[in-house]
């Protein structure tokens, strides 16, 4: 009888939701020589082939994506069972603050891998705002804040940077009508960039929706009534980035940033920032 070794299998499964053996040498603390060994000993296990290598990017094979949600329940069983039969020194509350727009995919899965590793803490996530979140983590509110901004508070950390893209309805026109008709949230940071860029470009523009609803920008969007502006990779399945050749002015990129108070939880709170820190590292 064959046995699958959990150890590989985090190998694996690292490599997979990282999209790469450094950074899953990274986040696991071993080499990336380390890392490629354990995923060829599980190929050979298997008598299959779980990565594609015949491009630059790593993407899986059929094999390997219907192994790896075997392979993550596997991963997450072992660490639920460690966590619950041994002690833990850990319990308490942490309140983790992100802007709506940068959840998915990263931090629903360092949730996962934070609370196998502390069953007992606790955490509180909160998406709001860049602006609201800051105010809240000043205000002492907050743990541990990401936020997408252009610049960086002395006491923060930029994990990386994304630019921002116009977004409008699949086939739409509104973003050829002038003036050009804008929806944004009262709050949203992103705003105010975008309006200074077009009025930069001499282009003219209205603000047709402002709300607190990030529901009601996306169907007034989607109704091609306006467009807006989101983070690369955020935008909705039912909108698409403007393809306008020129006719909209480029947007700035924005930093995503890490704000972390110890507050007496310093290594728990470390080891949250250490894991956003791998998933959200962009170069």
């Amino acid at each position: 009888m064959r046995n699958l070794d959990v150890t590989t299998l985090r190998s694996f499964v690292a490599v997979a939701e990282l999209g790469g053996v450094t950074r899953a040498a990274g986040f696991l603390n071993l080499t990336q020589s380390a890392v490629s060994m354990q995923l060829k000993r599980l190929e050979e296990l298997l008598n299959l082939s779980l990565i594609d290598r015949s491009s630059r990017s790593v993407s899986l094979t059929a094999s390997g994506e219907q192994l790896l949600s075997y392979a993550r329940r596997m991963v997450n069983l072992n660490d639920e069972v460690m966590s619950r039969l041994t002690d833990q020194a850990y319990e308490g509350e942490i309140v983790l603050g992100v802007p709506h727009d940068i959840v998915y995919p990263a931090v629903p899965r360092v949730l996962q891998r934070f609370h196998a590793q502390f069953p007992r803490m606790k955490v509180q996530l909160l998406t709001s705002f860049t602006r609201e979140l800051k105010d809240q983590y000043r205000r002492g509110e907050v743990d541990v804040i990401l936020t997408t901004e252009i610049g960086l508070d002395a006491d923060g950390e930029t994990l990386g940077a994304l630019p921002l893209q116009w977004i409008g309805a699949a086939d739409g026109s509104a973003w050829k009508q002038r003036p050009l008709r804008l929806a944004f949230g009262r709050n949203c940071i992103f705003r105010g960039g975008a309006m200074k860029a077009l009025e930069r470009a001499g282009t003219a523009w209205e603000l047709g929706v402002e709300t607190d609803s990030d529901r009601t920008i996306e169907a007034t969007v989607s109704a091609d009534l306006a467009v807006t502006a989101m983070l690369e990779g955020t935008k909705p399945d039912h909108l698409e980035v403007i393809d306008h050749g020129g006719a909209l002015p480029a947007l700035t990129q924005q930093n995503i940033n890490l704000y972390a108070a110890e507050k007496g939880k310093g290594e728990v709170v470390q080891v949250l920032c250490d894991q956003l820190r791998q998933a959200l590292m962009r170069s």
